[in-house]
């Protein structure tokens, strides 16, 4: 009896969630690949139903999702995507999550309350998921919530690129919005060549979420152009109060930078009307055109995920892409 020969030949497939599909699209255009058609439809109940109309079985799939509003469905669809892959035979489900949905609630701040940042993780391991992929974290505690690798990307060098570009002739300062993002403004000030450092030291109160009360400015920022650092600007009240205090102080000008635009409610008008020159966010949440305005830049995180995705795929290293932050 002739020996049987197997040859693995491994193929990437990307999918794409119905929340945004235009950054799946892109990311697709960077690998020179084509996302899998997918049927994915609302019974009239609201239950959720995917196929995937191709054969994904030993395959290296990559699921993307933009966990915008309404979260909780875009959600449920990607863990249904997840699940339809394990059962399918694909060989190693990866989940892109540019914006890890319920990242905030990665701590109990008082009793009796849930950390859903850490039920999410164990929804995606549950639903058949092998690894997580997304973009600055709310914390990184929240890698250790996933049993598995979490390739965690920083939108970093993007952002600071375009502060140089933009701003770089100016006498600069970076500002942390409050003491807990300190350390992430520090990078920002090795990336921009040493620039002065400053935080807004502020309170909150835990009892009503999206609201602060900045205080005061530890740092010298008299005359300077600040470059005011967070993750995510929601409903840009905390950021918004941080600029004008920033000003209070003498600030020449301000500039926000955030890798996450949520853009939630008021979140436009507020910065539409702040005395902030420029706000700079990326794409791993759609922003349509009734929320864009003059003095929004967004920048396409689309090149970055596709090279940890081709990192992945080739079994190479992902951690050259965050500078070896991890």
């Amino acid at each position: 009896m002739s020996a049987i020969r197997q040859t693995t030949n491994k193929s990437l497939m990307l999918f794409s969630g119905r929340a945004y599909p235009a950054l799946t699209d892109e990311i697709a255009g960077h690998l020179g690949v084509t996302p899998t058609p997918t049927a994915s439809y609302e019974f009239a109940n609201g239950e959720l139903f995917v196929r995937f109309e191709e054969s994904v079985r030993g395959c290296d799939a990559f699921v993307v999702q933009s966990h915008t509003a309404p979260i909780n469905t875009w959600l449920m669809e990607q863990l249904i995507m997840v699940d339809a892959l394990k059962r399918a035979s694909a060989k190693r489900i990866t989940v892109v999550a540019p914006f890890f949905p319920y990242a905030r609630q990665d701590k109990k701040h008082r009793g009796r309350e849930p950390i859903s940042a850490r039920l999410i993780a164990d929804m995606f391991k549950t639903a058949g998921a092998d690894r997580l992929m997304a973009v600055d974290l709310h914390t990184a505690q929240i890698q250790g919530f996933f049993d598995g690798p979490v390739d965690h990307l920083f939108a970093m060098d993007l952002l600071v690129g375009e502060v140089k570009r933009k701003w770089g002739h100016s006498a600069l300062t970076v500002v942390s919005p409050d003491a807990g993002r300190v350390r992430v403004s520090e990078r920002w000030s090795d990336k921009l060549g040493g620039t002065p450092l400053a935080f807004i030291h502020k309170t909150r109160d835990v009892s009503r979420p999206n609201e602060v009360v900045a205080n005061r400015v530890v740092g010298e920022v008299e005359g300077r152009v600040c470059i005011l650092v967070d993750d995510m600007i929601d409903t840009g009240g905390t950021i918004v109060k941080a600029a004008d205090t920033l000003f209070a102080q003498g600030a020449a000008d301000v500039i926000i930078a955030a890798t996450h635009g949520v853009l939630s409610g008021p979140a436009v008008d507020r910065l539409k009307n702040s005395r902030v020159s420029e706000v700079l966010v990326t794409n791993t949440l759609p922003i349509d055109e009734s929320r864009r305005f003059d003095k929004l830049t967004v920048l396409s995180i689309a090149p970055l995920l596709a090279q940890a995705i081709k990192a992945v795929f080739e079994d190479g290293s992902v951690t050259s892409l965050f500078g070896g932050e991890s």
